[in-house]
């Protein structure tokens, strides 16, 4: 189950980066135990909707400098499951992230 839901996360969008992908089968390896022991994990699909982003909000950011210079940035928010409250994490927009990086960082706050 573990393995088949690795390998269509892989083809999917969400599974284009490395930390990422390695992140999630770290999780659900560990969880394997627990979701053998219950058909309903796989019946209602509950690993497949841990690892797959709600919503992916991707915006632009545009800032001036203390020497009057325009700057503009990518900003993201990216949410995966609210079903144990409020969405966690934060709006990033340093010119170093980029989604892959913030889909793992909001996978392991989840």
């Amino acid at each position: 189950m573990v393995e088949t839901i690795l390998a269509n996360l892989k083809k999917s969008d969400c599974g284009t980066d490395g930390t990422f992908l390695q992140a999630v089968s770290e999780v659900l390896t560990s969880l394997e135990p627990i979701v053998k022991s219950d058909p309903r994990y796989e019946r209602y699909a509950i690993l497949e909707r841990l690892v797959t982003p709600d919503r992916i909000i991707q915006f632009k950011v545009q800032w001036v400098d203390d020497q009057s210079r325009v700057h503009i940035n990518n900003g993201y928010r990216i949410q995966f499951n609210n079903s144990l409250g409020p969405y966690k994490g934060g709006l990033r927009f340093h010119p170093s992230v980029n989604t892959n990086i913030l889909k793992f960082l909001a996978f392991e706050q989840m």
